[in-house]
């Protein structure tokens, strides 16, 4: 099983794409927006001046987490789709699995994409719904996944958190919606780091693994993506 990456850890991708975007601002300050703010992954960013921002839904579970956070500046918990976002004013959007648990996953990415300014990036963890994991995680019952929690996690983890895992929670879904609005992929990984994927989890996994015919893997759950918005202003509703 995969090592779980932290977002911007020292020396991994994230880190290393926010200190190219850095240097190609000749070191300003970087304007962060956290969205998903519920899994706590600080930025470390040793000698860069970053000023980072949340936002995600308002509920019990990411409300106790994200009042718990240090390193936010300031947050905003509500209705994605009318959180005050304004327009270019983030050079980083760290995007932590908030896709796949989420209704109006387009219109909300749309709305965050308005937000981030031109030649900006999107760092993005998703669980993967073409995955075991994720179909396990979407077809089980909700009453079911509360029952199990705080079996399968660690003490402490957030949850369970809504299970929508609609088309953009894929590998193809997002290419497909990068593509119609003139954005770029520049790096693209799988993983392991399901909250639940210990020896009960991974086992449940490949049973689903196997039922499907690999049809949906167990190999990882998680797609993690650097995505660049593109400086010029002709891409579509961005």
């Amino acid at each position: 099983m995969s090592e779980v990456r932290a977002v911007a850890r020292g020396g991994g991708l994230f880190s290393q794409r926010i200190r190219e975007q850095w240097a190609g601002q000749l070191g300003r300050r970087l304007d962060v927006l956290v969205a998903g703010c519920a899994h706590d992954e600080p930025l470390v960013l040793d000698r860069i001046e970053t000023r980072v921002s949340g936002v995600d839904e308002d509920l019990p579970e990411i409300r106790r987490v994200v009042e718990e956070r240090a390193d936010l500046v300031t947050w905003s918990l509500g209705d994605l789709r009318s959180a005050p976002l304004p327009p270019r004013s983030y050079d980083v959007i760290q995007l932590s699995f908030l896709l796949e648990r989420i209704q109006h996953a387009e219109l909300v990415f749309d709305r965050l994409l308005h937000a981030l300014r031109p030649g900006g990036l999107v760092l993005l963890r998703m669980r993967d719904r073409e995955s075991a994991y994720g179909l396990l995680d979407r077809l089980t019952p909700s009453w079911v996944r509360r029952l199990l929690w705080r079996r399968l996690v660690a003490e402490g983890t957030p949850g369970p958190l809504p299970a929508r895992y609609g088309t953009l929670a894929s590998a193809d879904g997002m290419h497909a919606y990068c593509l119609a609005r003139g954005l770029m992929v520049t790096d693209e990984e799988r993983a392991t780091s399901g909250p639940a994927m210990g020896r009960v989890g991974s086992a449940a996994v490949a049973v689903t693994a196997q039922l499907t015919r690999g049809r949906y893997p167990a190999s990882h759950d998680e797609i993690t993506m650097v995505i660049r918005k593109p400086h010029y202003h002709f891409a579509r509703l961005i």
